[in-house]
Parts: C-alpha cells; sequence; structure tokens
C-alpha cells in the first residue's frame, strides 16, 4: 500500500468529535514498513493527539527508529502543514533531506523537507556537553 493510500485509509479512524478535523499519516521505515496514526482528539479538548504522533508511536512500538518519508492527508481547502509539536517529532527521527507531503482529500499535493519544514530544529545533539 502507498503512503498517500494508507494516510487516506487511517484518516476514516480520526476520532475528532469536536474539531470535526479528521488527519491521517503513514510514515514509512528504512526497513520498508508503513505506520499509520490519526489524530484522536478527547473532552479536554485540544489535549489530544496527532495523527503524525500516532505513526511515529506505532515505529517506536514495533520497534524501528527512522523514517524515511512521510504522507499527512486532511481535509483542508489546502495541505496543511503538521503543527509545531510534530515537526518536532518528525526532525526526530527523520534526517534533514527525508520528504513530508501535505495532502488535501481533493488530491493537492505540497512536498517539503524536513530541514525546510523546521530549520533550526532542537535536536540531541545540543544536550552534550
Amino acid at each position: 500500500m502507498s503512503l498517500k493510500d494508507a494516510a487516506i485509509a487511517v484518516r476514516e479512524n480520526a476520532y475528532a468529535p469536536y474539531s470535526k478535523f479528521h488527519v491521517g499519516a503513514a510514515i514509512r521505515t528504512p526497513s520498508g514498513a508503513v505506520y499509520v496514526g490519526c489524530n484522536v482528539e478527547n473532552a479536554a479538548y485540544p489535549e489530544g493527539t496527532c495523527a503524525e504522533a500516532g505513526a511515529i508511536a506505532a515505529m517506536i512500538a514495533a520497534g524501528e527508529t527512522e523514517i524515511v518519508a512521510a504522507y499527512v492527508v486532511a481535509g483542508a481547502a489546502k495541505p496543511v502543514p503538521p503543527c509545531g509539536g510534530c515537526r518536532q517529532k518528525l526532525a526526530e527521527f527523520a534526517k534533514a533531506d527525508v520528504e513530508v507531503t501535505m495532502a488535501t482529500m481533493t488530491g493537492l499535493e505540497q512536498v517539503i523537507r524536513i530541514d525546510a519544514l523546521l530549520p533550526g530544529a532542537f535536536d540531541g545533539a545540543f544536550l552534550k556537553g
């Protein structure tokens, strides 16, 4: 299954009773495995989970730690970029040249590299003395 198809399929499972804004994400690892996530809201809105974070959690739970491609789809008029927190999460597990495709349900796509999505990213190198 393509990342696009996986993200569109998992978007159907989004739990967004408050915002009604459904998002699906799919990531691929070097092994070729695809992990998916959808946004999950709760009554303590906005304390939910983003689709990208869900996909990354599934990847980590499966024992993998590197993203080589990502696809995020939402029901908006134009491609929606990941929130700031998800940009940081993606940068934690993807090299600077990894491409993130942001898409709409109507087929509009925008591709951006991690280093452009989060310039000047904070990483583990800053934590070393």
